[in-house]
């Protein structure tokens, strides 16, 4: 089998760049909202379910790259080695 082509690392930080800084601006909402006194409680919960979020879109993001590229690679036309090219 021959290996999976990668996915471009610039791109994907591009594609994720705008999700960080918009997660990471709710993450300072979270904290600045909480209560006094009481910050790591009303806040931890938050922070921890858009971090969740953020890892689950990057993963998401990531495999669809690296399908998308495989996907761009392959030619349906080209023909396999093992294949004999039908009489004509």
């Amino acid at each position: 089998m021959e290996p999976m082509p990668k996915m471009s690392r610039e791109e994907y930080v591009a594609a994720l760049q705008q999700k960080v800084q918009v997660m990471l601006g709710q993450v300072a909402d979270a904290i600045n909202n909480a209560a006094d006194g009481y910050i790591i409680a009303a806040s931890e919960e938050k922070v921890r379910d858009l971090f969740a979020d953020l890892r689950q879109q990057a993963f998401e993001t990531g495999l669809q790259m690296r399908i998308d590229a495989a996907e761009a690679a392959f030619s349906p036309s080209e023909a396999h080695p093992d294949r004999q090219e039908p009489p004509q």
